[in-house]
Protein backbone atom coordinates (compact mmCIF):
# COMPACT_ATOMS: atom_id res chain seq x y z
CA UNK A 1 0.00 0.00 0.00
CA UNK A 2 1.36 3.38 -0.99
CA UNK A 3 1.91 5.81 1.89
CA UNK A 4 2.08 9.59 2.05
CA UNK A 5 5.71 9.30 3.16
CA UNK A 6 6.57 7.40 -0.01
CA UNK A 7 4.92 10.11 -2.05
CA UNK A 8 6.94 12.81 -0.29
CA UNK A 9 10.16 10.85 -0.82
CA UNK A 10 9.46 10.48 -4.54
CA UNK A 11 8.61 14.18 -4.85
CA UNK A 12 11.83 15.14 -3.06
CA UNK A 13 13.86 12.92 -5.38
CA UNK A 14 12.12 14.26 -8.49
CA UNK A 15 12.86 17.84 -7.40
CA UNK A 16 16.52 17.19 -8.17
CA UNK A 17 15.62 17.47 -11.84
CA UNK A 18 13.33 20.46 -11.29
CA UNK A 19 16.29 22.79 -11.66
CA UNK A 20 17.62 24.03 -14.99
CA UNK A 21 21.29 23.60 -14.10
CA UNK A 22 20.93 20.07 -12.75
CA UNK A 23 18.74 19.04 -15.69
CA UNK A 24 21.33 20.45 -18.12
CA UNK A 25 24.07 18.47 -16.37
CA UNK A 26 22.12 15.23 -16.68
CA UNK A 27 21.24 15.80 -20.33
CA UNK A 28 24.89 16.55 -21.17
CA UNK A 29 25.95 13.29 -19.54
CA UNK A 30 23.69 11.34 -21.90
CA UNK A 31 26.73 11.19 -24.19
CA UNK A 32 28.03 8.40 -21.93
CA UNK A 33 31.30 10.16 -21.10
CA UNK A 34 32.65 11.16 -17.71
CA UNK A 35 32.82 14.95 -17.39
CA UNK A 36 34.84 17.08 -15.01
CA UNK A 37 33.19 19.60 -12.73
CA UNK A 38 35.06 22.34 -14.60
CA UNK A 39 33.61 21.24 -17.95
CA UNK A 40 30.10 21.17 -16.52
CA UNK A 41 30.54 24.58 -14.88
CA UNK A 42 31.60 25.97 -18.25
CA UNK A 43 28.61 24.37 -19.97
CA UNK A 44 26.05 25.60 -17.45
CA UNK A 45 27.76 28.98 -16.90
CA UNK A 46 27.84 28.73 -13.11
CA UNK A 47 30.68 29.08 -10.61
CA UNK A 48 32.81 26.22 -9.30
CA UNK A 49 31.17 26.24 -5.82
CA UNK A 50 27.70 26.22 -7.40
CA UNK A 51 28.44 23.33 -9.75
CA UNK A 52 29.96 21.39 -6.86
CA UNK A 53 26.75 21.85 -4.83
CA UNK A 54 24.62 20.64 -7.74
CA UNK A 55 26.85 17.62 -8.35
CA UNK A 56 26.78 16.67 -4.68
CA UNK A 57 22.97 16.65 -4.74
CA UNK A 58 22.84 14.53 -7.90
CA UNK A 59 25.39 12.07 -6.53
CA UNK A 60 23.54 11.80 -3.21
CA UNK A 61 20.35 11.10 -5.16
CA UNK A 62 22.13 8.37 -7.14
CA UNK A 63 21.51 10.03 -10.46
CA UNK A 64 25.26 10.47 -10.94
CA UNK A 65 28.32 8.50 -9.90
CA UNK A 66 31.68 10.02 -9.07
CA UNK A 67 35.25 9.06 -9.94
CA UNK A 68 38.33 10.84 -8.66
CA UNK A 69 41.69 10.63 -10.39
CA UNK A 70 44.37 12.67 -8.69
CA UNK A 71 43.11 16.22 -8.39
CA UNK A 72 40.37 15.73 -10.93
CA UNK A 73 36.75 14.91 -10.15
CA UNK A 74 34.75 13.17 -12.84
CA UNK A 75 31.03 12.45 -12.86
CA UNK A 76 28.83 10.40 -15.13
CA UNK A 77 25.29 9.07 -15.12
CA UNK A 78 24.86 6.38 -12.48
CA UNK A 79 23.84 3.81 -15.07
CA UNK A 80 21.91 3.08 -18.25
CA UNK A 81 18.62 3.00 -16.38
CA UNK A 82 19.14 6.67 -15.47
CA UNK A 83 19.93 7.50 -19.10
CA UNK A 84 16.75 5.80 -20.26
CA UNK A 85 14.71 7.62 -17.61
CA UNK A 86 16.07 10.98 -18.79
CA UNK A 87 15.47 10.19 -22.45
CA UNK A 88 11.90 9.11 -21.71
CA UNK A 89 11.21 12.24 -19.66
CA UNK A 90 12.63 14.46 -22.39
CA UNK A 91 10.51 12.70 -25.01
CA UNK A 92 7.32 13.19 -22.99
CA UNK A 93 7.64 16.95 -22.57
CA UNK A 94 5.48 19.10 -24.88
CA UNK A 95 7.22 19.61 -28.21
CA UNK A 96 8.12 23.18 -29.08
CA UNK A 97 8.98 24.39 -32.56
CA UNK A 98 12.73 24.96 -32.67
CA UNK A 99 13.77 28.17 -34.37
CA UNK A 100 17.25 28.12 -35.89
CA UNK A 101 18.81 31.34 -37.09
CA UNK A 102 22.01 30.02 -38.66
CA UNK A 103 22.92 27.31 -41.12
CA UNK A 104 25.33 25.71 -38.64
CA UNK A 105 22.61 25.52 -35.96
CA UNK A 106 20.21 23.91 -38.44
CA UNK A 107 22.91 21.41 -39.44
CA UNK A 108 23.55 20.46 -35.80
CA UNK A 109 19.81 20.05 -35.17
CA UNK A 110 19.39 17.83 -38.25
CA UNK A 111 22.44 15.72 -37.42
CA UNK A 112 21.17 15.21 -33.84
CA UNK A 113 17.77 14.07 -35.15
CA UNK A 114 19.27 11.80 -37.82
CA UNK A 115 21.58 9.68 -35.68
CA UNK A 116 23.02 9.98 -32.18
CA UNK A 117 23.87 8.02 -29.10
CA UNK A 118 21.54 7.79 -26.12
CA UNK A 119 24.07 6.88 -23.45
CA UNK A 120 25.35 3.58 -24.93
CA UNK A 121 22.80 2.80 -27.67
CA UNK A 122 21.59 4.25 -30.98
CA UNK A 123 18.89 6.91 -31.14
CA UNK A 124 17.37 9.35 -33.60
CA UNK A 125 15.97 8.26 -36.95
CA UNK A 126 18.72 5.66 -37.28
CA UNK A 127 17.88 4.06 -33.92
CA UNK A 128 14.14 4.02 -34.64
CA UNK A 129 14.71 2.68 -38.19
CA UNK A 130 16.86 -0.12 -36.78
CA UNK A 131 14.11 -1.09 -34.31
CA UNK A 132 11.51 -1.01 -37.11
CA UNK A 133 13.66 -3.07 -39.48
CA UNK A 134 14.42 -5.70 -36.84
CA UNK A 135 10.72 -5.91 -36.02
CA UNK A 136 9.74 -6.37 -39.68
CA UNK A 137 12.39 -9.07 -40.12
CA UNK A 138 11.13 -10.82 -36.94
CA UNK A 139 14.50 -10.42 -35.27
CA UNK A 140 12.84 -8.92 -32.21
CA UNK A 141 9.46 -9.65 -30.65
CA UNK A 142 7.27 -7.10 -28.83
CA UNK A 143 4.59 -9.43 -27.46
CA UNK A 144 6.06 -9.45 -23.93
CA UNK A 145 8.18 -6.35 -23.62
CA UNK A 146 10.85 -6.56 -26.30
CA UNK A 147 13.05 -9.62 -26.76
CA UNK A 148 15.50 -10.97 -29.29
CA UNK A 149 14.02 -13.85 -31.30
CA UNK A 150 16.05 -16.98 -32.14
CA UNK A 151 16.57 -15.53 -35.63
CA UNK A 152 17.76 -12.28 -34.05
CA UNK A 153 20.15 -14.14 -31.76
CA UNK A 154 21.61 -15.94 -34.79
CA UNK A 155 22.04 -12.65 -36.61
CA UNK A 156 23.89 -11.15 -33.65
CA UNK A 157 26.10 -14.24 -33.38
CA UNK A 158 26.81 -14.29 -37.13
CA UNK A 159 28.14 -10.74 -36.89
CA UNK A 160 30.42 -11.75 -34.03
CA UNK A 161 28.78 -9.33 -31.63
CA UNK A 162 29.49 -10.16 -28.01
CA UNK A 163 26.74 -9.20 -25.57
CA UNK A 164 28.15 -9.14 -22.03
CA UNK A 165 25.74 -10.07 -19.28
CA UNK A 166 24.80 -7.09 -17.13
CA UNK A 167 23.32 -7.99 -13.80
CA UNK A 168 19.93 -6.44 -13.10
CA UNK A 169 19.51 -4.95 -16.58
CA UNK A 170 17.10 -6.50 -19.12
CA UNK A 171 18.96 -7.70 -22.24
CA UNK A 172 16.73 -5.57 -24.46
CA UNK A 173 14.18 -2.88 -23.79
CA UNK A 174 12.48 0.02 -25.53
CA UNK A 175 13.41 3.65 -24.96
CA UNK A 176 11.18 6.47 -26.18
CA UNK A 177 13.15 8.57 -28.67
CA UNK A 178 13.25 12.26 -27.76
CA UNK A 179 13.06 13.54 -31.35
CA UNK A 180 11.06 10.80 -33.08
CA UNK A 181 8.63 10.15 -30.19
CA UNK A 182 8.76 6.46 -31.08
CA UNK A 183 10.80 3.68 -29.45
CA UNK A 184 14.37 2.79 -30.22
CA UNK A 185 16.21 -0.12 -28.60
CA UNK A 186 18.09 0.05 -25.32
CA UNK A 187 19.74 -2.47 -23.02
CA UNK A 188 22.96 -4.55 -23.31
CA UNK A 189 22.02 -5.98 -26.73
CA UNK A 190 21.34 -2.51 -28.13
CA UNK A 191 24.59 -1.26 -26.57
CA UNK A 192 26.47 -4.11 -28.26
CA UNK A 193 24.89 -3.25 -31.62
CA UNK A 194 25.96 0.37 -31.21
CA UNK A 195 29.47 -0.68 -30.22
CA UNK A 196 29.70 -2.94 -33.26
CA UNK A 197 28.57 -0.15 -35.58
CA UNK A 198 31.21 2.17 -34.12
CA UNK A 199 34.01 -0.40 -34.29
CA UNK A 200 33.12 -1.24 -37.90
CA UNK A 201 33.07 2.49 -38.79
CA UNK A 202 29.44 2.30 -39.88
CA UNK A 203 28.98 5.42 -37.78
CA UNK A 204 31.46 7.98 -36.50
CA UNK A 205 30.98 10.58 -33.75
CA UNK A 206 30.52 14.20 -34.76
CA UNK A 207 32.67 16.32 -32.41
CA UNK A 208 30.89 18.48 -29.88
CA UNK A 209 27.90 16.35 -28.94
CA UNK A 210 26.09 13.04 -29.28
CA UNK A 211 25.35 13.23 -33.00
CA UNK A 212 26.73 10.54 -35.30
CA UNK A 213 27.63 10.51 -38.98
CA UNK A 214 26.41 7.51 -40.98
CA UNK A 215 29.21 6.46 -43.34
CA UNK A 216 28.89 4.90 -46.79
CA UNK A 217 30.08 1.64 -45.24
CA UNK A 218 27.39 2.03 -42.60
CA UNK A 219 24.65 2.59 -45.18
CA UNK A 220 25.63 -0.71 -46.79
CA UNK A 221 26.13 -2.49 -43.46
CA UNK A 222 22.82 -1.49 -41.90
CA UNK A 223 21.01 -2.38 -45.15
CA UNK A 224 22.73 -5.74 -45.64
CA UNK A 225 22.70 -7.02 -42.07
CA UNK A 226 19.68 -5.30 -40.50
CA UNK A 227 17.46 -4.44 -43.49
CA UNK A 228 17.58 -0.70 -42.68
CA UNK A 229 16.94 1.44 -45.76
CA UNK A 230 18.51 4.84 -46.30
CA UNK A 231 15.07 6.38 -46.97
CA UNK A 232 14.16 5.72 -43.34
CA UNK A 233 17.10 7.81 -42.15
Amino acid sequence: MTTAAEGRELAAWARMLADGTRATICLALLDGRAWTATELARLTKVSAPTISEHLNQLIAGRLLSELRQGRHRYVRLAGPEIAELLENLAALQPRKAEVTTTLSAASRRDAFARARTCYDHLAGRLGVALADAMTSAELIDWSDGVTLTPAGARRVADLGIDVPARRGRPPLRSCLDVTERRPHLAGPIAAALCGHALSEAWITPIPGGRALRLTDKGIRGFAEHWNVELSAI
